[in-house]
């Protein structure tokens, strides 16, 4: 389907890319994702997937505004404050791209909720629902684009193992959840970095729908913010892995 003029003015500097093109527009335009979590992560996430055009998306969150998100949740002002999060980003994305479609679900996400999306992002904090959410999208075969972010640092990664032969997913990364796992609410995070993982979940997400260059499957970007630096280190799939082990 051809772009019409208002497509072709407002995506004119994505289609003058050759790595994405009007082609690739036309991909993000038909694309469906779903994003767990519309705080720190998911907020920056889907406003930069709306901009781009991305034609439909799903926001999972049951949480209402608070004071102490506004010092990273940028998606968010004091006259927000308990109201619903997946409502007034739904709101802003409306706003900004009025002929994308969003999908609000004002409640948290579980096993037994279906995702829409044909790419799942998770935009959550807490084990648990990293990996039921990593099981759904093996045994689907979708592809996952998980961030994370805690104190000074933050992490990036595609996790593709119902996808691509061979590939890990996050139970290679991350076995079992952590003892001594923390949690922002306790030890805190800096504002910035969580908008640098949420852009780079929505940068990997709009690779895989319009395949431009390489998503970062079987890698993870780690992100020092107090040292100012980025590394990518690989990570194999586990074949012990109980999700997508060679004896799950």
């Amino acid at each position: 389907m051809a772009l019409t003029p208002e497509q072709l003015d407002r995506h004119k500097r994505h289609i003058l890319l050759k790595e994405i093109g009007g082609p690739g527009v036309q991909k993000l335009l038909a694309a469906k994702v779903s994003i767990i979590g519309a705080g720190a992560l998911g907020g920056p996430c889907a406003m930069y997937l709306s901009a781009a055009g991305v034609g439909e998306i799903e926001l999972w969150d049951g949480d209402t505004v608070e004071r102490s998100n506004l010092q990273r949740q940028i998606q968010f002002t004091e006259a927000d404050l308990d109201k619903s999060k997946v409502d007034v980003l739904a709101s802003r994305l409306k706003a900004g791209a009025p002929d994308n479609s969003v999908r609000t679900q004002k409640r948290r996400w579980g096993v037994a909720h279906a995702l829409s999306g044909e790419i799942i992002i998770d935009a959550t904090d807490n084990y648990e629902t990293r990996f039921e959410l990593n099981q759904v999208a093996h045994a689907s075969g979708r592809v996952l684009v998980s961030g994370a972010a805690t104190r000074w640092s933050g992490q990036v990664s595609v996790f593709a193992s119902g996808v691509v032969a061979g590939a890990p997913c996050y139970q290679c990364f991350v076995p079992q959840p952590p003892p001594d796992a923390e949690a922002c609410e306790d030890v805190g995070v800096v504002g910035p970095v969580t908008g640098i993982v949420g852009s780079n979940m929505a940068l990997e997400a709009m690779k895989i729908i319009t395949g431009a260059g390489k998503p970062m499957i079987g890698k993870i970007g780690l992100i020092d913010g107090l040292g100012g630096m980025t590394r990518q280190i690989g990570l194999p799939r586990d074949p012990a892995c109980p999700v997508c082990g060679e004896a799950p």
